[in-house]
């Protein structure tokens, strides 16, 4: 699937964002910047590289829950929420001014997640990242075939990783309930 906010030409193989690191909480655990901004250039390249500046701002429950609730109408706090950049029409930017878009990810949401799926939470840190951005490149999954191609993507980037495919489960656990204030974006 093209991206939806993908310049008229495609970027070079060598294309590779600027990945900026906000800190909106001071929770236990969260992933180095450094390691963070490498998973968000793994997802831009395996989804075929992209130019621009990523904002990745880490959140806590109530700032996740108001963004929420002001952009997608629901009053929980979620685990990842992507804003792509859409240019104003008439405006012109040089590739290297581009501006892909920003992306939320809540911390105590992650936490959260990671240990109802019995996942570790750097493993859960990678995938939510890689959604985030896949969001921004105008991947998504509302509906069946989308969702299997954005899921079948995120493995791959993620597998290069060196992680596990985040959509099975435990053999020996149930899968996780699903919770409305978990809901992935």
């Amino acid at each position: 699937m093209p991206p939806k906010n993908s310049a008229t030409k495609p970027p070079p193989a060598t294309a590779h964002p600027v990945v900026m690191i906000q800190h909106g909480t001071d929770a236990a655990g969260l992933p180095q910047d450094d390691l963070l901004a490498s998973w968000a250039l793994a997802a831009a390249a395996g989804a075929g590289g992209a130019l621009g500046e990523i904002t990745l701002r880490i959140v806590d429950q109530a700032e996740s829950q108001a963004l929420n609730l002001a952009y997608r109408g629901k009053d929980a706090p979620t685990n990842v929420l992507s804003f792509p950049f859409e240019m104003p029409e008439g405006l012109d930017m040089p590739d290297e001014a581009l501006i892909l878009g920003d992306i939320a990810i809540c911390a105590e949401v992650v936490a959260l997640e990671a240990s109802a799926q019995h996942k570790t939470l750097t493993a859960h840190w990678a995938h939510m990242v890689v959604h985030g951005v896949l969001h921004l490149l105008g991947f998504d999954h509302i509906n069946a075939a989308d969702a299997t191609d954005m899921e079948a993507l995120e493995t791959d980037i993620l597998a290069a990783l060196g992680f596990a495919d985040p959509y099975l489960t435990d053999a020996m656990q149930p899968p996780a309930a699903h919770s409305p204030a978990l809901d992935m974006e």
